[in-house]
């Protein structure tokens, strides 16, 4: 899992009269390790619980600080960290209405030892994840790239567009595969997606001239079944998406509605769009693109200057979506000013320049949009569906 924005500010200093207890959570499904640093001390205590067993966490945490407020006599806060991952978000939002400070940390950006061989237990990463608590907590932001914890509404309201997305995959791999069989037999005209299919798939003769064997037509028609079911989910799926989008426009929340009225953006685009990211509050365009991981990564050491593409470091359906609209934009809005800009990069070129200039454009496009939702600036030159 991906950063997503920079995590709700946790204090950098704790008050005169208040200790912090620090602990870190290695989650897996058969057991969790907590790792502990207790007000004044040095050492890190380890203890195991079995995994998923929330009540015991709750109750080893409300324990241990119990003691540490005898052992201190004042008041003692406990801030907790944990990996994105497989688990979500629901043992943090537990830990935060139990009173605990807990963050959620983007475990690719948590620097690790390079002069050797990495060694990697539960218990070093347990104890480095609660280094890099400590160090965050002391105001080293740059330590490592914190999660924002989307709200339970948030998180359930994009679950349309990756499961149209899930469907959408699981269509085409049941469509190769029946082309793949067929092109096995010297057939290579047949459509599994056409709407006569069925009745097409009896009048198939291989190559030489043969019927199809029954064996290989009965896998087919299991193929086709699967991709009938996938379809009629994907309708489904589709006709939600767009009441949430009628409900979330007649609600006075227009971010995909605004969207909606530029020319090449359809119901998907302007839904993913506002789901994955306009949703959220960017400080700058720097924010924009980092978020998508389209952000541009320099490499500069002495007279070495060179750049290495685009970071990859954030959403990246967010970032596949914003390249696939940059196609589209130059299709639809051959006169808007991002056009232009790409086609005097670009020209007649091909291949490799022409896929740089894409990502850059995408980038371009994301920050454009943004600006357009949150400030109603349309980009320049841009056609609107009304227009």
């Amino acid at each position: 899992m991906q950063a997503e924005t920079p995590a709700t500010v946790v204090a950098t200093t704790t008050p005169s009269d208040v200790d912090t207890l620090f602990a870190s959570l290695e989650l897996s499904k058969s057991k969790w390790l907590l790792t502990v640093n207790s007000p004044g001390g040095e050492k890190f205590s380890k203890h195991q619980l079995g995994g998923g067993d929330s009540g015991s966490l709750l109750g080893l945490l409300a324990r241990l600080r119990t003691k540490a407020e005898q052992r201190c006599g004042r008041p003692v806060r406990v801030m907790a960290i944990q990996e994105a991952g497989l688990d979500g978000f629901w043992l943090h939002r537990l830990l935060v209405d139990n009173g605990v400070e807990s963050t959620v940390v983007d475990p690719a950006s948590i620097a690790v030892d390079r002069r050797h061989r990495r060694v990697k237990t539960d218990s070093v990463d347990g104890e480095t994840l609660l280094r890099t608590l400590m160090a965050f907590a002391r105001g080293e932001r740059r330590v490592c790239s914190m999660v924002r914890a989307p709200s339970p509404e948030e998180e359930d309201r994009r679950r349309l567009t990756r499961e149209r997305g899930t469907l959408l995959k699981e269509r085409i791999q049941h469509t190769n595969r029946i082309k793949g069989l067929l092109n096995g037999q010297g057939v290579r005209d047949y459509d599994p997606l056409a709407r006569d299919r069925i009745a097409r798939l009896e009048a198939v003769r291989t190559g030489d001239g043969r019927a199809l064997p029954q064996m290989l037509k009965a896998e087919i028609r299991r193929e086709l079944e699967r991709i009938e079911m996938a379809t009629a989910q994907l309708a489904i799926v589709e006709r939600a998406r767009d009441a949430q989008l009628r409900t979330q426009a007649e609600g006075g929340e227009n971010p995909a509605a605004m969207l909606l009225e530029i020319k090449g953006i359809g119901a998907e685009f302007a839904s993913l769009l506002w789901l994955e990211a306009l949703f959220r509050n960017f400080a700058n365009r720097r924010q924009v693109a980092a978020y998508a991981g389209l952000a541009p990564s320099p490499w500069q050491s002495g007279a070495i200057d060179r750049d290495q593409g685009i970071s990859k470091a954030g959403d990246r359906r967010l970032r596949r979506t914003m390249i696939e609209l940059a196609w589209f934009w130059l299709r639809h809005q051959p006169s808007s000013a991002l056009s232009r800009w790409f086609q005097e990069r670009v020209g007649a070129g091909r291949g490799r320049i022409r896929r740089i200039a894409i990502v850059a454009l995408a980038r371009k496009l994301l920050v454009a949009l943004w600006r357009y939702v949150t400030q109603g600036i349309v980009p320049k030159g841009a056609v609107l569906k009304a227009a």
